[in-house]
C-alpha cells in the first residue's frame, strides 16, 4: 500500500513541474497581469473576528513532524507517533481542557481552523513513511482550498496516521477530517467548519524494566544487543479511544452606508462601509473517551484498585457543549476617528457529562459464593456515590476591544465573566499588543501579552469514577496571572522572549493518579532566545529555553531546553532548493511525569529523573517547484553518548529509524 501511494505521488509530481515551463510564443512577462497572492486567516473566539495567518501549510523543518519526541523542544511522550504526549515547555503548554482525557492527544487533534482565499484552487497532498512491516509508520494528509468566486470559499482536510510503534503494543490509528466554508457579502457574512476525529491507541504501560534500555546485558546473561520489539511491556490487552466532533457556525449582518470610491481619474465605484455588526455564533463540540483492558493478571499488577470488576475494565466518559453567542460590534475604521473595534456579547452554554464503568454490568464475576474467599474488589471510599450524569447551564457576558488596521500598532483584548452555575464569578481577561519601530536602519518588532484567569475546575476533575480510579472533589477556582513579551531584531535574526506566571490553587495529578489541588502559589519564569546565523550556504539555528518553577514537586519542568539545527541551504541547477543538515534536542534532567493509561493523565513522580540526553537526526529536504520531499535518519546517535534514552519513566525514545516523506502542491 505504501509503495502504491509513493508511486502515485511521484507520478503526480511531474504535472506541476511541467506546468512551470512557459509555452512557446507566450506573452512577455510585462504584459501578463500580476498574480494575486492567496491569503489565510483564523477566527478570534467567540465573535469570529478574522486574524491573519500564514498561508504555507508546510512550515520550516517539515521532516521534524515525523518524530514523536520532537513535537516541541521538550516533549514527554509514550514513544509512538500519534500517541499520548505533553509539552514540557510550560509557556507553550495549553491549559487543562474541559474534557481532560483529550489533552494527551492534543498534538494529533485537528489544528486551529484556517480559512483560505485563493484565486487558483489549491490542493496539498503529503505522505510520510518509515520502518518495516513490524514497526511501520505511515501518515497521509490532504488539504484543499478553493473559491467559487471572490465571496465564496470552501475547504477540506484529511489526516490519516497509522503507526505500529517501535515497541510492543503501542500502535496508533488516528483519523481526522474536516470541511469548511465562508461567504463574505457586503451585509451578510458566514464562516463555518466541521471537524471529526477518531484516535485509537494501544496502551502498553511502558516497558517492564529500564535495564532493557540502559544495560540489557544485565538481564540477558551478558548479551548487550536487543531488539526493541522483544522488550516486554506491562500491558498487552489495553487500548484507549478518543473520538469527537466540532461544529462552528459564525454569522454576522452589517449595518452601514454606501460611499463613493475613486478608482482613477475617470472611474468611481460604490462600496459598502459597515458601521455596526450583529453576530451570532453556534458552537457545538462533543468528545468521548473509552478505555478497555481485558487482561486481569496484568491489571492486578499494574493498578492498585479494581472497584467494579477484577477481570476486565471498560470505562467510558462523554462530554458535549452546545453554545450560542450573540454580540454586537462597532466596526473599526468606518470613520477616520474610529481607530478600534468594540464589541459586547453574551454566551449561553449547555453542557452534558456522562460517566460509566461498564464493568458495573458484570458483577457476577466477583460475587461471593458460599465457602469462597472474599471478593478481590476494592471497596469504594466511604460516602462515595458515583455520579453518572450531569447537565449544566452556563452563562457568560463579555467584551472585545481590537485594533487590526495599521502597521505600527495593533492590539486585541477580551474580557469574559461567568454569571451562573459553576462558572459564576469566573473571570477571563487577556490581551496582546504588537508594535514596530525603526532602529539602525531596520524595523524592530515588539509584542506584549498578558492574561488573568479565575476559573472553576472542569466537572470531570471534580467528579469521576472508573474501574481503577474514583474521586469526588470540591476544588476551588484556579487563578492564573501571566505577562510577557517578545522582541525580534531583524538585522541579527534574533528573537528574545520572556514570560512570568503566578498560579494559585493549581491542579495536577499526584503520584497516586488522582487530581490534587495545591493550595498555595506556584510561580513559573521562562526566557527564550532564538538565534539564526548564516554564512553563505551554512546555517545554524538555535533555540534556548530557560524555565524555572518555584514548586518543582507540584510543577516539575526541565530547567534548560535546547534545539539546535545546523544545515547547508543552497539551490542546485537553478530550480532545486536543498537543505541538508543535522538537528538535535536536549534538555536537563528533571522528574518527568509518568503516564496513566486508564485516565490518559500525566502523573507527578519524585523517584526517577529523565533528561540530559541528546536526540539527533540527520536529514535532507528538497523542494522542486511545487514538490517537497525529505529523507531522515532519526535518533542517529543511539547508544553513542549514553544509553539513558527515555522520554518518561519506563517509556523509552524511539530507536534509530530511516524515514522518507513527499508533499505536492497542486494548482488545479
Amino acid at each position: 500500500m505504501r509503495h502504491l501511494l509513493l508511486f502515485i505521488l511521484i507520478f503526480s509530481a511531474i504535472l506541476p513541474m511541467a506546468a512551470q515551463e512557459p509555452a512557446p510564443g507566450s506573452a512577455p512577462a510585462d504584459t501578463i497581469k500580476p498574480e494575486r497572492k492567496p491569503t489565510a486567516w483564523t477566527l478570534i473566539s467567540p465573535l469570529g473576528l478574522r486574524q491573519k495567518a500564514d498561508f504555507d501549510t508546510l512550515p520550516y523543518n517539515y521532516q521534524r513532524q515525523a518524530i514523536p519526541s520532537m513535537v516541541s523542544d521538550a516533549f514527554a511522550t509514550t514513544g509512538n507517533l500519534g500517541c499520548a504526549g505533553r509539552n514540557e515547555i510550560f509557556m507553550n503548554r495549553p491549559a487543562m481542557g474541559t474534557f481532560f482525557f483529550a489533552d494527551a492527544l492534543r498534538p494529533w487533534l485537528p489544528e486551529e481552523q484556517k480559512f483560505y482565499n485563493v484565486y487558483i484552487p489549491f490542493t496539498q497532498l503529503s505522505y510520510n513513511t518509515g520502518g518495516n512491516k513490524q514497526n511501520a509508520q505511515d501518515r497521509l494528509r490532504a488539504t484543499f482550498a478553493g473559491n467559487v468566486n471572490r465571496r465564496i470559499g470552501i475547504g477540506a482536510m484529511l489526516d490519516y496516521l497509522y503507526s505500529k510503534g517501535m515497541y510492543q503494543y503501542q500502535s496508533s490509528k488516528d483519523f481526522t477530517f474536516g470541511v469548511s466554508g465562508y461567504y463574505t457579502g457586503d451585509r451578510y457574512q458566514l464562516q463555518a467548519y466541521y471537524n471529526h476525529y477518531n484516535l485509537v491507541n494501544k496502551e502498553n504501560g511502558g516497558i517492564t524494566d529500564p535495564l532493557y534500555i540502559t544495560d540489557p546485558a544485565q538481564l540477558q546473561g551478558g548479551v548487550s544487543k536487543i531488539e526493541a520489539r522483544s522488550i516486554p511491556v506491562n500491558l498487552t490487552a489495553a487500548h484507549s479511544r478518543i473520538s469527537g466532533q466540532h461544529l462552528l457556525l459564525n454569522q454576522s449582518y452589517n449595518v452601514g452606508y454606501w460611499r463613493e470610491q475613486v478608482v482613477n481619474d475617470t472611474l468611481t465605484r460604490e462600496i459598502y462601509i459597515p458601521v455596526t455588526k450583529f453576530i451570532w455564533t453556534l458552537d457545538f463540540a462533543s468528545s468521548k473517551h473509552k478505555f478497555i483492558n481485558t487482561n486481569a493478571t496484568e491489571a492486578a499488577a499494574f493498578w492498585q484498585n479494581a472497584y467494579f470488576n477484577s477481570q476486565m475494565t471498560r470505562d467510558v466518559a462523554y462530554y458535549s457543549d452546545f453554545s450560542n453567542t450573540v454580540g454586537v460590534s462597532l466596526v473599526e475604521g468606518f470613520r477616520k476617528w474610529a481607530k478600534f473595534g468594540l464589541a459586547a456579547y453574551a454566551t449561553f452554554s449547555l453542557r452534558h457529562y456522562a460517566v460509566s464503568s461498564q464493568a458495573q454490568d458484570l458483577p457476577a464475576q466477583d460475587e461471593e459464593l458460599p465457602g469462597e474467599p472474599e471478593s478481590p474488589l476494592t471497596p469504594l471510599p466511604e460516602g462515595f456515590i458515583p455520579r453518572e450524569k450531569q447537565n449544566q447551564g452556563l452563562l457568560w457576558i463579555g467584551a472585545q476591544l481590537t485594533k487590526q488596521q495599521g502597521s505600527l500598532f495593533t492590539y486585541e483584548a477580551d474580557f469574559r465573566m461567568g454569571m451562573t452555575g459553576d462558572v459564576a464569578a469566573d473571570i477571563e481577561l487577556s490581551g496582546r499588543a504588537q508594535t514596530r519601530f525603526r532602529m539602525l536602519g531596520d524595523t524592530v518588532q515588539l509584542q506584549a501579552r498578558a492574561h488573568f484567569y479565575n476559573r472553576a475546575q472542569p466537572w470531570l476533575i471534580q467528579h469521576y469514577f472508573s474501574n481503577n480510579f474514583v474521586w469526588d472533589n470540591d476544588f476551588g477556582k484556579t487563578r492564573s496571572l501571566r505577562f510577557g513579551g517578545e522582541l525580534y531584531i531583524p538585522w541579527t535574526r534574533t528573537t528574545l522572549s520572556a514570560d512570568f506566571e503566578n498560579l494559585q490553587n493549581y491542579v495536577y495529578f499526584s503520584g497516586e493518579g488522582l487530581p490534587t489541588q495545591e493550595g498555595g502559589s506556584t510561580q513559573v519564569f521562562s526566557a527564550r532566545l532564538k538565534q539564526q546565523m548564516a554564512f553563505g550556504i551554512w546555517h545554524w539555528d538555535n533555540t534556548i529555553t530557560y524555565q524555572t518553577s518555584s514548586r518543582a514537586e507540584v510543577l516539575p519542568l526541565p530547567q534548560l531546553a535546547i534545539y539546535s539545527n545546523m544545515y547547508l541551504q543552497f539551490r542546485a541547477f537553478r530550480v532545486l532548493h536543498a537543505q541538508i543538515g543535522v538537528d538535535c534536542d536536549w534538555y536537563t534532567r528533571y522528574y518527568a511525569p509518568t503516564y496513566q493509561p486508564a485516565t490518559m493523565a500525566f502523573v507527578n513522580q519524585q523517584q526517577t529523573k529523565i533528561g540530559n540526553y541528546p536526540f539527533m537526526n540527520v536529514y535532507a529536504t528538497f523542494k522542486l517547484y511545487k514538490v517537497r520531499f525529505y529523507v531522515l535518519w532519526s535518533h542517529v546517535n543511539q547508544n553513542f553518548f549514553s544509553r539513558d534514552a527515555f522520554s518518561m519513566p519506563l517509556y523509552p525514545l524511539n530507536p534509530r529509524r530511516f524515514q522518507i516523506g513527499l508533499s505536492i502542491d497542486f494548482a488545479n
